[in-house]
């Protein structure tokens, strides 16, 4: 089966078909690929579920270890379900040589983080006279100590905020990008962490970007970036940005790049709402939905089909829930990473920055962290982002292949735990039991019970097949994200038939959504909202 992107629009709550194993994720170990898939040393799946977590900022130190002590944060990033941290780093770090002896203490001191510098002595003072280079390592290692995997990426050159146009750090020849320079980083980088066996992976640059992009050049040099990591640490894999602020991997559809090793080349994409600010605001959201998702699968996705793993190593909301785009972007967003199983890197961990374009102690209303860094901002984004953080598919899990009813909403699935005729409703979507979609219906594993519908806002419920619409279903909108199914209802509309034999009953015929009852759980059919305008 050809599998559907999905949404949820504002007004209805709307459902994705997708396939789905139910192995647990494997022990990592060096990973490399196969085909589309990141797979561990026995040839078995790992699926990356990641935080970013900043390290590029001016102070150059992994950010929030003033609020809590470093191993604290560790073990709450792998209590709240990530099983991997996406590093960031400038440049500067190790090729600069202002850099090399400078220590944490001093690098607050120049700075004038005196609070900063206070929680930092209160939380970690062991940190204050590392390097900063030690620093960082003392993060990875005490990350590896929790079971938490690492990509190291290179954000930038200058330690600072990122990124626009015209920083000068956006692509090769920039006043702050000398290829020579950025080469010479990535192998001394990649040479510290040879062997460290958390660190899996080196992002090799962040979102390049700016008036003096082009594709020649990134097929110049991102080739020589990949084999400097490789050579100088063969374990990790080397993940590679695209254009445009690392929305644009469009050129690779007509020159697949060709590494001169197998098997670790990974390629990333990033997604925000703000990226299509315009399409969310303005259209119909089932529409921005498949227009956008459609445009991501056109510029990037496609990398799936020729064999190379896509990571999305920057997507992430307004935690707050204030945003309306980002809210419309979010259904949208999980619905796609869970139909293409991507690896994905949240942005971002942090409730807070030292220090930000000048402020102070400025809190971070996407970070998945609050702002004293003790506990999740938003425990609801949390439990919708655990139905992604496993896989779905891939080499060495061997469960059949089943069909997942997933509600991107809220992160659960549509379960059955009881008689055949019993109501369906939302659960965990690792239940053993799963579903079948033929084009048509959908039908329970191993049992002869079909979904069937019983009209509008009545729970939908399982019956033995009979030739009848209420057990037909398609995925339809511009998205094919709606799962709907038609029936009769009277004086629903501007079209009208006489039916029944008395030809006395009005009616027509509306299509009705999988939606959910007002207890927040019970499966059951509401007219289709938002199919467009």
């Amino acid at each position: 089966m050809k599998l559907s992107l999905l949404h949820t629009s504002p007004a209805l709550l709307l459902f994705i078909i997708l396939f789905q194993t139910l192995n647990p994720q494997p022990t990592s170990g060096f990973l490399s690929t196969s085909d589309r898939w990141i797979v561990n040393e026995s040839g078995q799946r790992v699926k990356l579920a990641c935080a970013n977590w900043p390290s590029h900022l001016a102070p150059v130190v992994a950010e929030g270890l003033s609020k809590s002590p470093l191993d604290a944060i560790s073990k709450l990033i792998g209590s709240m379900g990530f099983n991997c941290v996406r590093l960031t780093w400038p440049l500067y770090l190790v090729t600069n040589s202002s850099y090399a002896t400078l220590t944490v203490r001093q690098s607050f001191q120049g700075l004038g983080l005196n609070v900063s510098l206070d929680g930092l002595t209160k939380n970690n003072a062991w940190i204050l006279d590392k390097t900063l280079i030690e620093a960082y390592k003392a993060v990875v290692a005490n990350l590896g100590s929790n079971n938490i995997m690492v990509i190291l990426d290179n954000h930038l050159t200058q330690p600072g905020w990122c990124c626009n146009n015209n920083d000068g750090n956006g692509f090769f020849w920039d006043p702050f990008f000398n290829p020579n320079e950025w080469l010479a980083g990535l192998s001394q980088m990649a040479g510290l962490f040879n062997g460290v066996t958390n660190v899996v992976g080196m992002s090799l640059r962040n979102e390049l970007r700016g008036p003096r992009q082009n594709v020649p050049d990134w097929y110049k040099y991102m080739p020589m970036g990949a084999d400097a990591v490789h050579q100088a640490n063969p374990n990790v894999l080397v993940i590679l940005s695209g254009l445009n602020f690392d929305n644009d991997l469009s050129f690779l559809s007509k020159k697949k790049l060709e590494l001169s090793f197998p098997n670790k080349l990974v390629h990333e994409v990033h997604w925000y709402a703000f990226t299509n600010t315009g399409t969310w605001s303005n259209q119909n959201a089932n529409d921005a939905c498949g227009s956008i998702t459609s445009n991501i699968m056109s510029n990037a996705g496609f990398v799936l089909s020729q064999g190379t793993p896509l990571f999305m190593s920057e997507w992430g909301i307004d935690q707050g829930g204030g945003n309306r785009n980002d809210n419309r972007y979010s259904s949208c967003a999980l619905a796609a990473l869970a139909e293409l199983d991507l690896d994905w890197a949240l942005w971002g961990l942090q409730g807070s920055y030292y220090l930000r374009e000048g402020v102070l102690d400025v809190e971070e209303a996407y970070g998945a962290m609050n702002f004293d860094w003790s506990g999740p901002r938003n425990a609801t984004f949390l439990h919708r982002l655990a139905s992604i953080k496993s896989p779905f598919r891939g080499p060495g899990l061997n469960n059949p292949l089943n069909t997942v009813l997933y509600h991107p909403k809220t992160g659960s699935c549509v379960v059955q735990d009881g008689s055949t005729n019993s109501s369906l409703h939302l659960g965990p979507c690792d239940s053993p039991r799963g579903w079948k979609y033929n084009g048509q219906t959908i039908q329970l594993v191993n049992s002869d019970s079909f979904l069937k519908e019983s009209g509008a806002g009545q729970p939908v419920t399982l019956q033995n097949f009979a030739n009848s619409d209420s057990f037909k279903w398609d995925l339809i909108s511009n998205s094919k994200l709606h799962i709907t199914s038609q029936t009769n209802l009277c004086l629903d509309s501007f079209k009208w038939d006489l039916i029944s034999n008395s030809k006395l009953h009005i009616t027509s015929q509306t299509n009705l959504c999988l939606d959910i009852g007002s207890d927040g759980s019970t499966l059951i059919t509401n007219p289709c909202n938002c199919i467009g305008d």
